[in-house]
C-alpha cells in the first residue's frame, strides 16, 4: 500500500502468535491523534472483534499487499509508551520467550482520563537541580561519581549501619548512598531509576532523598498508591525534566528523560522476583536497559546475590571497594562450644547481653516465622517431624498439650523418626507471637514490640524495648539496636531450595546492619562456612564460593534454565527444538498436575537467544494447531505449552 499513514500496532493479547506489529491504515479522522506511543483500538479479522493495543510507530508504506483495515479509535490523548520503554519491553520479552504486551502491562499503569487531562492542562513544576552534592557515602571518594559519569556497571557493599539524616530521621546507610548517587546524576540533568524490594525500603529511601534533592524532582511509582496518583506520577515521568523515580520492581520500566543511573537495592530479595509473565527479574531488565541507554548501573547490598557475583567474576560488572567502615560484631554461638549452645533457644551469653543491652535501648530478636505454634523436629537428627497419617507437619497446639498434625489433627502418639528411628521431639521454630509472649514474661518491665507481615512496624525509638520481628520485617531503630539476636537459624536452613543458604545469609546480614556500632549480634544455632561468612562480614567471598559450587553442578546462575510444561508429546517436541542450540542439556521430564509433564532445559548464556527463539516457535505452533471436534465426544481443552525462563523456584 502506498500513500496515507500506516500505523504499526502491538495488540494487547497474551496469545504468542499475536506478539508482533500489525499494520493498520490511519483514517483521516484520526490523523491528528494517531502518534507513536498512544493507546489505540484496532479490529481483528476474526469474528469482528476489537482489540486494545499500542501504536508503536508510523510509516508511509506497508509490506502487506492486501487492503489494510482502518484503526478503530485512538484511546489516549498523551503518548504513554516512549520509544525507550518499547525497546526495553521488546528485548526483555524476547530474552524470556514472552510477549511484549505482558511487559508493557507492568510498565504502564491503568489510565485515568481526568488525571490525564488535568496533567495536560497543568504547567509542570519540576523544582531545582541540586548543587554542591555531598560525596557518595560508603565508597572511596569520587569512585561512584566517576562511574556514573562513565555509564559504568558497579556493585557496592553497603555500609552496614544506620545513619541519622539532617532531618533527624534514621535510615540504613544504603539509602543515603543511593540518594546521593541519584543526586549526582540529577546535578548533571539526568534521571535516575531507584528500585527497592518493598515499601519498608522505599520509606527509608524517600527520607534520604528528601534530605538530598528537591522533593519536586522525586516521583514514586508503586502498587500501594491510589491508581490516579500513580498514573499522575507516570505522566510526570514522561516529561522532559530529569527526575528521580523510585519504587518496586516494575519501576525499572518507567519512562525517564536522559537516563543517567539505574540503582537496585538488595536484588537477591525474593520480593524482586517478578511473578507475572514473562517473569523477567528487574536486575536483568536493568542490565538490558543499561546497555541500551548507556546509563550507569549500581547494585547495592549487604550480602550480594550469586547472580551479581557471576557478573563481577566475568567482568561485566565492576566491584567497587567499600569504604573502610566498622562492621557489625557478630558472634556465632555454635562456634563458642559451650554446653548450652546445643539445647537453649537463647544461649546464656546472648541472654545476658540482651538483659544488659535492653537497659539502654531497643534489642532486636529475629525469628523465622509469625504465629504462636511451635514446629517440631526429631531431637536426634533434626529432621522435620511429619504426621504418619497425612505427611503434615507436627506442632504443639496453642492451648498446649500433646503434639498434633497441623493438617489432619492426628495426635503424634508413638511417633518415630523415619530417618534415624528417634522417638523424641524438639521445638525448632517458635513463632513471633509466642516468642513475644515468652520474652514479655521474662522481661516484665520492658515494652515488647511485635513486627511481622500482619502487624508491620516501620520504626521504633531509642528507648528500651524488646522488638520481636520475622525475617524481613525488622523495623529500623533510632540510633541502632543495642543488641541483635538471630534465632531459628537452623530452622530457616531446613527450607528446601537451592537458594536457602543465600537467602539466610542475606536475612541475617540485613538484620545485623541495624545494630548500633560496637553492639553485639548473636547468630544462634548455625555454624560452618555460612556462620564464618557472617562473623567475618565477607559475604562476597561466600557468594563466589557458592557460584563455583553451582557451576560444578550446572545450576543457575552458572547456566540459564527454562522450565517447559505441557503434554509429553509437546514437551518432547520443544526439547528437540531447543537442543538445536549449543550447550543444551535436559533434566526430566517428570509428571506434574493435570496429566502434564515438566522438563528443565539448561543452556549456556551464549545460547540464550537461540533457545528462546526455538521455544517461542514451539509455543506458537501449539497455540495455532487446528483441532477439529469429533462427533459425539466432548470438545477437548486447547493444548498448553508453558515456558518460564530463569524461574526462581527451579531447581
Amino acid at each position: 500500500m502506498a500513500g496515507g499513514s500506516v500505523a504499526r500496532v502491538l495488540l494487547d493479547s497474551p496469545l504468542p502468535q499475536l506478539d508482533q506489529l500489525f499494520d493498520y491504515r490511519v483514517p483521516e479522522r484520526l490523523r491528528d491523534q494517531a502518534r507513536p506511543g498512544v493507546r489505540v483500538r484496532a479490529p481483528l479479522r476474526s469474528g469482528g472483534r476489537i482489540a486494545n493495543g499500542w501504536l508503536v510507530e508510523l510509516a508511509e508504506t506497508s509490506e502487506f499487499e492486501g487492503r489494510l483495515s482502518d484503526l478503530e479509535d485512538v484511546v489516549s490523548e498523551v503518548p504513554l509508551l516512549t520509544p525507550e520503554v518499547w525497546t526495553l519491553a521488546r528485548a526483555a520479552a524476547d530474552r524470556a520467550a514472552g510477549n511484549a504486551s505482558d511487559v508493557l502491562r507492568l510498565a504502564v499503569p491503568s489510565r485515568y482520563v481526568r488525571v490525564e487531562r488535568a496533567w495536560s492542562a497543568a504547567a509542570p513544576d519540576t523544582g531545582e537541580l541540586p548543587v554542591d552534592v555531598a560525596p557518595v557515602h560508603g565508597a572511596p571518594s569520587g569512585r561512584v561519581e566517576t562511574g556514573i559519569a562513565a555509564g559504568e556497571r558497579m556493585s557496592l557493599a553497603a555500609d552496614p549501619r544506620p545513619v541519622r539524616l539532617s532531618s533527624g530521621v534514621w535510615v540504613g546507610a544504603w539509602a543515603l548512598t543511593m540518594a546521593q548517587a541519584a543526586a549526582h546524576a540529577l546535578a548533571s540533568d539526568r534521571s535516575s531509576l531507584l528500585v527497592v524490594p518493598d515499601y519498608r525500603d522505599q520509606d527509608q529511601l524517600e527520607a534520604a532523598l528528601a534530605a538530598t534533592v528537591d522533593a519536586r524532582r522525586v516521583l514514586r511509582t508503586d502498587a500501594r498508591q491510589a491508581g490516579g496518583v500513580r498514573f499522575r506520577a507516570f505522566l510526570d515521568a514522561t516529561g522532559d525534566a530529569a527526575r528521580v523515580i523510585i519504587g518496586n520492581r516494575s519501576t525499572v520500566y518507567a519512562p525517564a528523560s536522559r537516563l543517567g543511573l539505574i540503582a537496585l537495592w538488595d536484588d537477591g530479595d525474593s520480593l524482586m522476583n517478578e511473578p507475572l509473565s514473562p517473569g523477567v527479574h528487574p536486575r536483568d531488565a536493568a542490565l538490558i536497559r543499561q546497555e541500551q541507554s548507556g546509563a550507569a548501573m549500581l547494585v547495592l547490598s549487604h550480602s550480594p546475590s550469586v547472580e551479581v557475583a557471576r557478573l563481577v567474576e566475568i567482568g561485566w560488572m565492576h566491584e567497587v571497594p567499600a569504604e573502610r567502615h566498622a562492621r557489625p560484631r557478630v558472634i556465632a554461638t555454635e562456634h563458642q562450644h559451650t554446653p548450652e549452645t546445643t539445647s537453649a533457644r537463647i544461649p546464656t551469653a546472648a541472654w545476658r547481653q540482651a538483659q544488659e543491652a535492653v537497659q539502654s535501648g531497643p534489642v532486636l530478636v529475629q525469628v523465622a516465622r509469625p504465629g504462636n505454634t511451635p514446629q517440631l523436629a526429631c531431637d536426634r537428627c533434626r529432621e522435620p517431624a511429619r504426621c504418619a497419617a497425612c505427611g503434615g507437619g507436627l506442632a504443639i497446639p496453642r492451648s498446649g498439650g500433646a503434639a498434633r498434625c497441623v493438617l489432619c489433627g492426628t495426635a503424634a502418639t508413638g511417633w518415630a523418626c523415619p530417618t534415624c528411628e528417634g522417638t523424641r521431639l524438639r521445638a525448632v521454630t517458635i513463632g513471633a507471637s509466642r516468642t513475644a509472649d515468652e520474652l514479655g514474661r521474662a522481661f516484665p518491665n520492658t515494652r515488647v514490640v511485635l513486627s511481622d507481615g500482619e502487624k508491620p512496624v516501620l520504626r521504633v525509638g531509642g528507648e528500651p524495648a524488646l522488638v520481636v520481628a520475622t525475617r524481613g520485617a525488622e523495623p529500623i531503630a533510632d540510633g541502632g539496636y543495642r543488641a541483635v539476636l538471630l534465632l531459628d537459624g537452623e530452622r530457616m536452613l531446613l527450607r528446601e531450595s537451592l537458594r536457602v543458604a543465600e537467602d539466610c545469609l542475606r536475612w541475617w546480614s540485613n538484620a545485623a546492619a541495624l545494630v548500633a556500632p560496637g553492639s553485639p549480634v548473636f547468630l544462634v544455632g548455625v555454624g560452618g562456612a555460612l556462620a564464618t561468612a557472617l562473623t567475618t562480614w565477607r559475604q562476597a567471598d561466600w557468594a563466589g564460593a557458592e557460584l563455583a559450587s553451582r557451576r560444578a553442578l550446572r545450576f543457575p546462575p552458572a547456566v540459564r534454565v527454562a522450565s517447559v510444561t505441557a503434554s509429553a508429546a509437546n514437551v518432547a517436541a520443544a526439547i528437540t527444538a531447543a537442543e538445536a542450540a549449543v550447550g543444551v542439556d535436559v533434566l526430566g521430564p517428570v509428571p506434574v498436575d493435570d496429566g502434564l509433564v515438566r522438563a528443565l532445559v539448561r543452556f549456556d548464556y551464549g545460547s540464550g537467544a537461540r533457545v528462546a527463539n526455538e521455544l517461542r516457535s514451539e509455543m506458537i505452533r501449539v497455540a495455532t494447531e487446528r483441532r477439529r471436534p469429533v462427533a459425539g465426544r466432548p470438545v477437548r481443552r486447547p493444548a498448553v505449552l508453558r515456558v518460564r525462563f530463569d524461574d526462581p523456584e527451579v531447581p
